[in-house]
């Protein structure tokens, strides 16, 4: 396809095994009923609405994709237009050998140790969201509730400024619901990014914190200072992974339990450190997975008995490959006490999420916190839940009747 403006128009997708495309307006609400229909047909699906792309639907083939570094490349996370602007955000946008330095940086801050101790004030903040709709019969739990919880845990962890959670959640907005069709906001959002994370990290070298943040202004790797722009794009991932992933989660997880009050009862019955507020977290994480990556084909090779060439694009459905019945018993069933849950949520490889110990427990505390003080709670049926398309999935409003 050939580009002629900043912004470029799709149809709507007919054939979802030919001409599949993460950004149509059936994918946020049905993606489980595509992935399940390509995949009885064949293990990818091809498109060519952004340059030549695949879409690999079963476990066997998301697995092998991902933990080959030698025709995948990771400098391409999402598919889009091949003439769109890319910045650096590693460790995601790295390859081996650099991929380890930049992870090995990264990793020791979102480490058990470091993450347990934000619990408490996670579920104090959790309440104090929950004590502001004191008196409603009805909320948006997504814009008021689940879309908060991770901006605070990650500023929390990290040193960000809370105050500036409207303006982080705009740029993830723009970002990936108009950036893959629109080179000129995807440059927008970068550009202001990148001046946004230029003087955080300048303040930081001025003034020095105990925090994440100026360890990122200070780093070095192997006794080498880290590449000024390298940096701008730790905190850019830490600005977008770290929010919209998880509060997808969350609110998809929120969205299921209006849904089914006779889960709701057996949790609200549980402890907090019952077993069963673990394995619920990890099937919402599981069925819900909200992530898909993507990776550039930089050797020729095959994938799943597809031909695949230099130049291609490879999108990474993890969410697809969690409900692979080869991979899960009933993988279309949402079961609560699923032990052994080897999902894929958080990615595969050498990939595999950083944050996932944080993603965790900011997850299971919504949960605890929103489930006990709203037990009785369902979908408003005379309003949409509306989903986001693309790399990030997961319910953007959910109108919800709070039920006292």
């Amino acid at each position: 396809m050939t580009y002629g403006s900043d912004h470029v128009e799709m149809p709507p997708v007919e054939n979802w095994l030919t001409d599949w495309d993460w950004l149509d307006d059936q994918w946020g609400e049905n993606a489980i009923e595509i992935w399940n229909s390509v995949r009885e047909q064949c293990p990818v699906a091809t498109t060519e609405r952004y340059g030549r792309a695949f879409m690999p639907v079963t476990m066997e083939a998301v697995a092998a994709v991902a933990n080959d570094t030698e025709h995948f490349s990771s400098i391409w996370v999402n598919v889009g237009r091949p003439d769109a602007p890319r910045r650096p955000a590693p460790p995601i946008t790295s390859d081996p050998p650099e991929h380890h330095g930049h992870r090995r940086l990264l990793l020791p801050a979102f480490s058990p140790k470091n993450v347990a101790p934000l619990e408490e004030d996670l579920r104090q903040f959790c309440r104090t969201l929950i004590a502001e709709l004191d008196g409603a019969d009805a909320a948006d739990a997504a814009a008021q509730f689940s879309q908060h919880i991770p901006v605070h845990g990650i500023c929390k962890l990290t040193g960000l400024p809370e105050e500036d959670a409207d303006l982080f959640r705009d740029w993830i907005y723009r970002n990936f619901q108009f950036g893959p069709r629109d080179n000129a906001v995807r440059l927008a959002v970068a550009t202001e990014m990148k001046e946004y994370v230029d003087r955080l990290l300048n303040d930081r070298l001025a003034t020095p914190q105990d925090d994440m943040l100026t360890m990122i202004a200070n780093a070095e790797i192997d006794g080498e200072a880290v590449d000024w722009d390298l940096k701008v794009g730790y905190i850019n991932l830490l600005i977008i992974a770290g929010i919209d992933t998880t509060w997808s989660a969350i609110g998809s997880g929120l969205w299921h339990f209006a849904q089914h009050p006779d889960q709701v009862e057996r949790l609200v019955a549980a402890d907090n450190g019952d077993l069963l507020w673990n394995t619920a977290t990890e099937e919402v994480l599981r069925y819900y997975a909200p992530v898909t990556m993507a990776r550039k084909v930089v050797g020729d090779t095959e994938v799943g008995g597809c031909p695949v060439h230099a130049g291609d694009q490879m999108l990474l459905t993890f969410p697809a490959a969690n409900h692979d019945p080869a991979a899960f018993e009933n993988p279309d069933v949402f079961d609560m006490d699923r032990l052994n849950n080897r999902h894929v949520a958080f990615g595969l490889g050498i990939h595999r999420c950083v944050g996932s110990n944080l993603a965790r427990l900011e997850c299971t505390v919504a949960f605890q916190e929103w489930l006990r003080a709203f037990p009785n709670y369902a979908l408003d049926t005379s309003k949409p839940t509306t989903w986001a398309n693309g790399q990030i999935r997961g319910p953007r409003i959910i109108p919800v009747l709070l039920n006292r």
